[in-house]
């Protein structure tokens, strides 16, 4: 099996949860905080405040906070990158924010396409660590080419 890595962006209580259930399922662990004042306690976690060699078709890339300033930038960088999937939280209801700040930025629509959200499976999840484990139940779906839920294939 390849080796995976999974990225935070931003130092949030989701982001946590999810490196934690992340290397227990065999990704390496990766926070990617821009700002050195957001940080969390995540023993043993890399961080990085830019996209780094990391960032490669290998690593899923999970923004854990829609409502922090930066974020057209951040996901700009990010897309840049050949990163096998990038994805940020939000309600579906409502359009994401970081569409409006990567078209400002000038990022074309076919790369903002490439942001994921909602993320993760529909099991109704409300607290940070049920969100990771959605988030992490749909990220192992799609690499193993399963629609997740109960939907099941050959």
């Amino acid at each position: 099996m390849e080796t995976r890595t999974l990225v935070a962006v931003f130092a949030s209580p989701m982001a946590g949860f999810l490196l934690k259930y992340a290397a227990d399922l065999g990704y390496r662990p990766l926070l990617f905080e821009p700002d050195p004042e957001h940080q969390i306690d995540l023993a043993g976690v890399k961080r990085v405040t830019e996209p780094t060699a990391e960032f490669d078709e290998t690593a899923d890339v999970v923004v854990t906070d829609h409502h922090r300033d930066g974020i057209g930038p951040v996901l700009r960088d990010v897309l840049a990158c050949p990163v096998r999937w990038v994805g940020i939280i939000g309600s579906p209801r409502h359009r994401g924010p970081h569409i409006q700040a990567l078209t400002d930025l000038g990022v074309p629509a076919e790369e903002i396409a490439r942001v994921h959200r909602p993320i993760g499976l529909d099991i109704g999840s409300r607290t940070p660590p049920e969100i990771a484990i959605a988030t992490l139940a749909g990220l192992i779906a799609d690499r193993n080419h399963r629609p997740g839920g109960f939907e099941f294939g050959g």
